[in-house]
């Protein structure tokens, strides 16, 4: 059966993020780059979560890219970042090691640029050690809308299977009866998934009478009710 009918599960996949950072984005102009900052650490909880196996990998720190975004580190503090030269992550061994680690062929990725670093990622390791690929079409990003849109044809045309950050997570949910997850993941939506989120936040306190969703527990400026 092909793995094109498979469902992503917290058990039958990991997840790489390549260089989420900043002088890459700087970049980037095929997604407006706050939303893909969002969309990336809105991924990067879901995963936490999930408890996704997840690796991080960026390029050339000091000297040109800069470092990882801290809102991205912020969920993943105690994961050690594997540093590269080469701009194709699967040339580097701690990265093919980190993934081969996790024994999991299925790998959901998220990096910068989609032309460069995500394509040449996907192609090897699709030829190489016959993993599944599936590209996190928003968390990523290319230096035009036609590089990041012929990429992502390429990548496909080559078996890569294109997705998006909330469709992962919400596969990974797959059932609002499960409870033990339930909480986290509507949190991550009221935080990241925009329109979805502000239903949320509207339907608990509007129509199930609960009370405002404070970030932080804590009010920015007055209470107009005391004002």
């Amino acid at each position: 059966m092909s793995y094109y009918l498979d469902v992503l599960t917290p058990q039958n996949c990991q997840l790489i993020f390549i260089d989420q950072q900043p002088q890459m984005a700087f970049g980037v102009q095929s997604i407006d780059r706050q939303t893909l900052k969002n969309n990336v650490v809105g991924l990067a909880k879901a995963a936490r979560v999930f408890g996704i196996p997840t690796t991080i990998t960026t390029v050339e720190t000091d000297s040109f890219s800069g470092n990882t975004y801290p809102e991205l580190l912020g969920v993943f503090p105690e994961h050690k970042i594997l540093e590269r030269t080469s701009m194709n992550s699967w040339d580097d061994q701690n990265v093919r090691d980190a993934l081969a680690a996790n024994q999991r062929k299925k790998i959901v990725v998220a990096g910068l640029w989609t032309e460069v670093c995500n394509t040449t990622f996907a192609l090897c390791a699709m030829k190489d050690a016959d993993y599944q690929i599936y590209m996190v079409a928003d968390a990523s990003g290319g230096t035009s809308v036609d590089a990041h849109k012929f990429a992502m044809d390429r990548m496909v045309q080559a078996g890569v299977v294109p997705v998006t950050w909330q469709q992962v997570m919400l596969e990974w949910q797959r059932d609002w009866a499960r409870k033990e997850t339930y909480d986290a993941v509507t949190a991550i939506v009221k935080e990241h998934s925009g329109a979805y989120g502000m239903g949320i936040d509207y339907a608990v306190t509007h129509v199930h009478g609960g009370p405002e969703r404070v970030k932080h527990g804590e009010r920015i400026g007055p209470n107009p009710a005391q004002v």
